[in-house]
This record gives structure tokens, sequence and C-alpha cells, in this order.
């Protein structure tokens, strides 16, 4: 019952995200592809993960595994990477049509423009500490019940 209204809640008040995502879905119809709580789960060949409504879209060749294979191994970050994307679909269950303001564009900002990527490896900051990342992660392990990036350092 609770798959029934994600699907309904996704299709409806994030119809925005979840369109978008059904585009970026077609043009990955090759890929892997399962279901998570709901979510329709992709994994690209990007190095980046990104949610849009029902889709999330997770890499299936994280760059940051091997920074992080002495503490973490390769499966365990690859639950906690979608953890976190899980919580980016929370986000747009709750934010609807405002999600690509509010999460979308900020998100990637942090993620891609070089002077806050710069500013992320000169201070030690962690990628999961700006807002947008934090609260996905906070949603995706309190819906989940499992662990999700905290404040890993991937830079």
């Amino acid at each position: 019952m609770k798959s029934v209204l994600y699907f309904i809640w996704q299709w409806s008040w994030g119809i925005l995200q979840s369109a978008l995502g059904l585009i970026v879905f077609l043009f990955h119809i090759h890929a892997k592809h399962y279901f998570y709580h709901g979510a329709v789960v992709t994994e690209w060949k990007s190095v980046s993960s990104v949610s849009l409504g029902l889709f999330v879209f997770v890499t299936s060749e994280p760059f940051f595994f091997d920074q992080l294979k002495n503490e973490y191994s390769a499966e365990e970050l690859s639950e906690r990477l979608l953890v976190h994307e899980y919580g980016h679909t929370i986000q747009s269950l709750i934010l609807g049509p405002l999600y690509l303001i509010v999460i979308g564009i900020p998100s990637t900002l942090w993620g891609f423009l070089p002077s806050l990527n710069n500013k992320r490896k000169t201070e030690g900051l962690s990628y999961f500490s700006f807002f947008t990342e934090k609260w996905a992660n906070v949603l995706g392990e309190k819906v989940t019940g499992r662990k999700s990036m905290e404040g890993l350092v991937i830079d």
C-alpha cells in the first residue's frame, strides 16, 4: 500500500521531477533497474548519482570507493549512497513542484561548480554537509532504517 501511495504522490505532486526522471530513464532503458521502497532505481555509468521524483539514478562505478575502501566495503557504500538518493525522493514528496528549485538546483551547483569544489577541498568539507544533502541523509535513514552517507568526505 505504501508503494502505491508513493507512486501516486510522485506522479501528482512530484510530476515535474518524475517526468524528467522518466525521460532520463528511457535514455538508459538498457541499464540495470530495480525497485527500492517504491522508487525505480537505475544503475548508470555516470560518476554521480541523482534522484528525480520516482526515479533514482545511482552510479555503478562510484569514484570515491577507492578513497574509502579501508573503512567501508563497496557494497556498504553503494547501500549508503542508495539510502541518500532515496532521501531525495522523499524531499520530492514533501516539496512537490518546488523540489527542483529548493533541492535540485542548489544541490547541482554545490556538486559541480568549480569554486564550491575548491571550497570543499580546501576546507575539508563533506559534500553531504550542504543542507540539501544533509536533509536527504536524514530522510533516507528515517524512512529506510538504514545508514546513509552521513558526513563522509568523498571529494
